[in-house]
């Protein structure tokens, strides 16, 4: 089938990062076009992409089939929608959009247009993820009682990026790794019932949030996640509990650090954790007591392009939904709630 003639709305660390090398890389793609107001940076890399100087020349370009929304993410929902209206598939990476509302509104425009609407949410092709989400389906832990999943960085700096330091809709370490952190919790046990939410500005001169700490409030168990700024030694990305036992792993996948060293994604050992790096599994099987080390699974951010094009091509579901990046936002205002009138929010 023809290839899928597809446009980044940028061409920053997303653009060269995340998206440009697996859909150069893929034969079922065509990196078509970037929008880069003053640079030509994408061209320089990738010689056949065509620059474009604003949105409504990009958008204007018949040949385009399917547009990626990796700008800022305060500008999400105003970009989707001009993608949306001018009838071309979109991808809008994370966070979907600042509102709940926002969020509905793009996917009703979606489905007018009968058009096809997804969020870029990478981390759930993470080999730590992949892994996590296996001992759980198979059900090694037993009944879940605690599951604590962290996002930690050690950045004390404000970010040079000012879109990242102005308190502007959907800006914040909860949209921004929260989103990351929300999406596997929701993969990994659905939506919660009640969320506490419980945000601070630690950073000097900070005007965001750089460090929450959510529980999410099933039945029968709990699940806290936590980021923050100032993590210098990192502790273990995951930390699950059950009746039978515990499961272990730090956060650990590669992919990002090789895209970000120039690696090309698909060559021998692409997404293959260290040995270092396996999670330990402390649990009982059989009646035994076990304790050992599970090789990872290896990650793909791939994976995920793959999805798009089955839909796209053969009708298939997106790989994620509109409707889960929605709920993500559920409960990131339902946090926001939260942290305000200090209480617990139903869902």
């Amino acid at each position: 089938m023809q290839p899928i003639n597809t446009a980044l709305c940028s061409f920053g660390m997303s653009g060269w990062v995340f998206h440009a090398p697996f859909i150069a890389a893929s034969p079922d793609f065509n990196l078509y076009g970037v929008w880069e107001r003053t640079k030509n940076l994408a061209q320089e890399k990738y010689p056949g992409v065509k620059t474009f100087r604003g949105m409504e020349e990009m958008l204007a370009d018949e040949n385009i089939e399917l547009v990626v929304v990796n700008t800022p993410s305060v500008t999400h929902y105003d970009y989707a929608k001009l993608v949306l209206n001018a009838g071309k598939h979109c991808i809008v990476e994370k966070p979907f959009t600042a509102t709940v509302v926002q969020a509905q509104e793009l996917i009703d425009l979606a489905n007018r247009k009968n058009v096809k609407l997804s969020v870029y949410q990478n981390r759930r092709y993470d080999s730590d993820f992949k892994t996590v989400k296996k001992i759980l389906n198979e059900g090694l832990l037993g009944k879940i009682v605690e599951a604590e999943i962290h996002y930690d960085r050690y950045v004390p700096e404000l970010s040079y990026k000012l879109h990242k330091e102005t308190p502007t809709p959907a800006v914040g370490a909860l949209y921004d790794l929260g989103s990351h952190l929300i999406d596997q919790a929701l993969q990994f046990f659905g939506m919660p019932i009640a969320v506490f939410g419980d945000l601070a500005n630690n950073r000097p001169g900070s005007q965001v949030d750089d460090y929450f700490n959510l529980i999410l409030f099933y039945p029968g168990h709990r699940v806290i996640l936590k980021c923050s700024y100032y993590v210098r030694e990192a502790i273990p990305g995951y930390q699950i509990h059950g009746t039978l036992g515990s499961f272990i792993k730090h956060k650990t996948d590669v992919q990002e650090m090789d895209l970000q060293a120039g690696k090309k994604p698909g060559g021998e050992g692409w997404g293959i954790e260290p040995a270092a790096q396996h999670g330990l599994l402390h649990t009982e099987r059989e009646g035994k007591i076990i304790r050992e080390y599970i090789p990872s699974l290896k990650g793909n951010y791939g994976e995920y392009y793959g999805g798009i094009y089955h839909a796209l091509r053969n009708g298939a579901a997106v790989p994620v939904s509109a409707e889960d990046g929605m709920k993500v936002i559920q409960v990131i205002e339902a946090a926001i709630k939260s942290n305000k009138e200090k209480r617990v929010m139903e869902l």
